[in-house]
């Protein structure tokens, strides 16, 4: 036992200690294994992803608000019905902002490599997590390209510039799709 007030008697689980580590290595667990550190790294990588594309979900939101009340007026007595090219328009704008929502999910469901002896004992683990972070990174730099793309933009701008709006997202869902390849 340590003196009093040393401080190291403040967390001295001593047996206690063992059979915890003994039990997270009877998990297949090892606190130190590059595998863990790359599985969490993967996971990391993967919210922030998710963090930026909700952010440019939040912009598309506000792009489709500020067009609703600029360009679809409350109904009056002479013009009942909102003008046809509007309604296409704030559509569109629906649209974009549903795929946004749509990756943010898959993204925050994409699973990692079970960490279990038959994942082991078939592929090469750390391997295959350092595909995925490669694949992860990509989904980083593709996020923060189209969060950057929309922040701030005028509902006019994000209908005049869809189809490369469209384009990054249809870039981020082939990142995805690798990244699913590789588990596969």
């Amino acid at each position: 036992m340590s003196e009093p007030g040393s401080g190291t008697d403040f967390y001295d689980a001593g047996p206690l200690k063992q059979v915890a580590i003994n039990l997270f290595y009877g998990w297949g667990y090892n606190f130190y294994r590059a595998e863990n550190q790359l599985r969490a790294d993967d996971q990391l990588i993967r919210a922030k992803a998710a963090s930026l594309l909700g952010q440019a979900h939040a912009s598309l939101d506000g792009a489709e608000q500020t067009f609703r009340r600029e360009r679809l007026p409350t109904p009056t007595r002479e013009k009942p019905f909102p003008d046809a090219a509007a309604l296409q328009d704030v559509q569109a704008l629906e649209r974009l902002r549903g795929c946004f929502g749509a990756l943010v999910s898959r993204l925050h469901a994409l699973p990692a490599p079970e960490n279990d002896r038959m994942t082991q004992r078939y592929r090469h683990e750390a391997e295959t997590l350092e595909d995925l972070c490669a694949c992860d990174e990509q989904l980083i730099g593709q996020s923060e390209t189209l969060r950057l793309m929309v922040q701030g933009q005028t509902p006019d701008w994000t209908l005049a510039n869809r189809a490369a709006i469209e384009a990054g997202l249809t870039a981020i869902e082939e990142t995805i799709r690798r990244r699913q390849a590789i588990l596969s």
